[in-house]
């Protein structure tokens, strides 16, 4: 999932940074499709999780025929998913942005979004395709593909975006390279450099077959069973990273409301630097999910706390950094994005969104990094209430009530995203404190038992464990 979401902020980043060179509708069309990328991403990293897990799970117990029958589950439940999308999305796109609020843009928006929502079957099948790897422990191949996808869309952004008049000799002739398509150009250059890594899993899954899994169709039939398992476990991340999806829509037009298309690119080319800097933390919380899950396993409650205090001071402190390196260079960040004429007079107001949010790094790795505890020791739908708390029941309404109703503006909607940011991960923070008191209190049968075997020892007598 950290591999996942890096390289889809990557991909964010590169069509950002080439978009720019077409102006600020350019970069508004790539925001109103933020919350859309967020909501497909949801859902397929969301299925992916799940099936993966019930794979791994049926290989742990050398169980290779579910193993494959889970597989081709993930995968039809994908291409079901996939259609349900991408005709409605494609059909109601115009009405869809109208009412998120985007006007001068829409043109620019719609052909940027057509292309991708097109694409959906592709972004899909890549999600769930590595997670069929990375569940028979083939990270290496996920790694290739991914790779191979984004240095592809770097490369391909500028052609299919631009066109550029190369003159040869001394005034002899010219010529032309590139597509000149826009804005449009970044979507196709994207959704083909999708294509490309589909085309690799597709390959290694079905034709190569060098595989654990070997995924067959023929007399396929739904097993109820095997569907519950991988929604039970799918779900559950789906909703929360649809929740900041749904925040993302709210957001999205509580700003068009208060500065129309200009604010939204501003919002969603500034939203990415925030992103990059919290990537770290998602490395981070995948460890402390893991090591988190084998204390709770053991019941080793003293090192249960240890590894999240320890996570928390580590990565507290690591954005404590990133936030004062972000606060101090936010000028230099931004011309990253501006660097055309067409979008330098945004630079000014890009830097104080980034120096508003800045102070929000600590709060959002203390909130990941408790959430990422929760889901280690099993408690999923705490993590799912705690990203609720703060995308849904804070983020929105605060940010409404700041920036519309007291007439903030922006500097609302900014200080709504850090008072709902601190709320809910201190919110976190001492739920897991109090999580973990619950349990010393009252400690499961492998402790005691634990804790009889040691006493027998001390006394020279044989133990019953």
């Amino acid at each position: 999932m950290f591999v996942a979401m890096s390289i889809q902020t990557i991909y964010n980043l590169v069509d950002a940074i080439w978009v720019a060179g077409k102006g600020e509708a350019a970069l508004s069309a790539v925001g109103f499709f933020f919350p859309f990328t967020m909501l497909l991403m949801s859902i397929s990293t969301g299925l992916g999780i799940g099936g993966g897990a019930v794979i791994s799970q049926a290989i742990g117990a050398k169980d290779a025929k579910k193993a494959d029958s889970a597989a081709a589950h993930t995968l039809i439940i994908m291409l079901i998913l996939a259609v349900m999308m991408t005709i409605p999305l494609f059909i109601f796109a115009e009405p869809l942005y109208r009412l998120m609020g985007a006007t001068s843009s829409i043109q620019e928006t719609l052909g940027y979004s057509r292309v991708m929502f097109a694409g959906i079957v592709l972004i899909f099948f890549t999600q769930v395709g590595m997670s069929l790897l990375r569940s028979e422990g083939d990270a290496n191949k996920v790694m290739i593909g991914m790779i191979i996808g984004c240095v592809l869309n770097i490369g391909l952004d500028p052609i299919f975006i631009y066109k550029f008049h190369v003159g040869i000799g001394r005034g002899i002739a010219s010529a032309s390279i590139g597509l000149g398509l826009g804005v449009a150009g970044a979507a196709y250059a994207t959704v083909i450099s999708i294509a490309v890594s589909s085309l690799l899993l597709f390959y290694w899954l079905f034709i190569q077959r060098k595989t654990y899994l070997a995924i067959h169709f023929s007399g396929f039939r739904f097993n109820s069973a095997i569907i519950k398992r991988i929604t039970a476990i799918g779900v559950p991340t789906m909703l929360m990273q649809m929740s900041m999806s749904l925040m993302m829509f709210g957001v999205t037009s509580i700003i068009t409301r208060i500065s129309g298309d200009a604010g939204v690119a501003v919002f969603s080319t500034g939203w990415r630097v925030v992103q990059v800097a919290t990537l770290p933390i998602l490395g981070i919380g995948a460890a402390v999910t893991a090591v988190a899950g084998a204390a709770y396993g053991a019941r080793a409650f003293d090192k249960l706390s240890v590894a999240k205090n320890y996570a928390l001071k580590i990565g507290a402190g690591l954005e404590l950094v990133l936030g004062a390196v972000t606060f101090i260079f936010a000028p230099y960040i931004t011309r990253v994005f501006t660097w055309s004429a067409e979008t330098a007079h945004l630079v000014d107001d890009i830097a104080t969104m980034l120096r508003y949010l800045c102070f929000g790094y600590p709060a959002t790795a203390i909130g990941m990094l408790t959430s990422s505890f929760f889901q280690g020791v099993g408690k999923g739908l705490y993590s799912l209430v705690i990203t609720i708390t703060r995308t849904l029941l804070i983020a929105i309404p605060v940010a409404a009530i700041l920036g519309i109703a007291f007439g903030m503006g922006m500097n609302g909607v900014y200080l709504g995203f850090l008072i709902a940011g601190w709320t809910a991960s201190l919110f976190a923070l001492v739920w897991s404190q109090a999580f973990i008191r619950g349990l010393r209190r009252s400690p499961g049968p492998s402790s005691i038992a634990a804790k009889a075997g040691i006493e027998a020892e001390k006394q020279g007598k044989p133990s019953e464990t």
